[in-house]
């Protein structure tokens, strides 16, 4: 049986990947490495956490604890390891990871260095317990949610952007989907998008599992706000979804936070729907915003078990990304 374990299923490690010199990080570096310091910190607490890295005697030494964590000099283009790292499925009780091919987001940024990553990691010997193997096809690790029990969460804007698989269809893309992830049903979301995102709408902004019968999602009440209708519909899409048992899911609005934008005056992707779940703790984007201390109580209560804690993400939003894309998981 193949699957796509869900994030709350229990991980080994969780894989970083830290900005440098040459990467669009250089202008602000000491800055923008704050916010990954911070993530390093608040998983290796409980869990192993592997760091990609320029230099990992100057990475460690960030630190003033470097237990549980794992310094690893890999070439990089970005940080936005939930995209090009692995996307791992579980076949018969073992878990398998697959090395998709990253082409920067529908060509729009270079890839060549991050789509490297996957196979270094391996011959290094840091991954070679486990089977790897490689698909000639695009896929981002934020573009599809699992449930854990074969349901896949996606959206059209991206998986069927002639940018990523060209001349695919959409029935093509579901049959890859289901060989791959052993996906048994796929749930499209057709709306939904966030000003200042350049990766096509991936799901993980938008909409994700709290488990097998729940989603939180973004949510828009200010009719003046761009995203308002687009956001209005992607939830009437939600409330159209059904579980694998025939029953709606059960749905949380997670509130857009207020408007961020950058020197220049774009509108910046700030989603809390880009939070991790680790092992032991829930980790979730904040952004000094009066939304913050609700979402914090939301957290709480849909993960009562673990410890809730907020990541500082306005610099992360700054390069179109936030906690989630930073970050990919390796399952038990």
């Amino acid at each position: 049986m193949l699957t796509m374990p869900a994030q709350w299923e229990k991980q080994d490690l969780i894989l970083l990947s830290f900005p440098h010199e040459e990467t669009d990080w250089a202008e602000d570096l000491q800055a923008s490495l704050s916010p990954f310091i911070r993530i390093a910190q608040a998983i290796a607490y409980a869990q192993a956490v592997y760091i990609l890295c320029k230099d990992k005697e100057k990475t460690a030494a960030l630190f003033c604890s470097t237990n549980n964590m794992t310094f690893i000099e890999i070439p990089t283009n970005d940080t936005w390891i939930r995209d090009y790292g692995y996307i791992s499925v579980r076949e018969n009780e073992k878990i398998k990871l697959l090395d998709f091919t990253f082409d920067g987001w529908g060509r729009k940024f270079a890839a060549s260095l991050d789509n490297q990553v996957n196979s270094l990691l391996h011959k290094k010997g840091y991954m070679s317990t486990r089977v790897l193997e490689t698909m000639d096809f695009v896929l981002e690790g934020g573009s599809v949610e699992s449930d854990g029990e074969g349901t896949i969460l996606s959206t059209s804007g991206c998986l069927c952007n002639p940018n990523r698989n060209s001349g695919l269809s959409k029935e093509e893309i579901e049959k890859k989907l289901r060989q791959y992830l052993g996906a048994k049903r796929i749930l499209w979301l057709d709306e939904g998008y966030l000003a200042g995102d350049d990766t096509d709408a991936h799901i993980d902004t938008l909409a994700r599992f709290i488990d097998a019968s729940s989603i939180a999602y973004v949510a828009c009440e200010d009719e003046e706000d761009e995203h308002y209708i687009s956001l209005k519909k992607m939830k009437k899409q939600l409330e159209g979804f059904k579980t694998k048992e025939n029953k709606p899911y059960r749905l949380i609005a997670l509130a857009l936070p207020e408007a961020k934008y950058s020197a220049k005056g774009k509108r910046l992707p700030a989603t809390y729907a880009n939070f991790l779940i680790c092992n032991h703790a829930l980790l979730y984007p904040s952004y000094k915003d009066k939304n913050d201390t609700e979402v914090h109580k939301i957290f709480k209560k849909l993960f009562p078990d673990k410890e809730i804690i907020p990541i500082d993400c306005l610099k992360l939003i700054e390069q179109g990304g936030s906690l989630h894309c930073s970050s990919m998981q390796i399952p038990h």
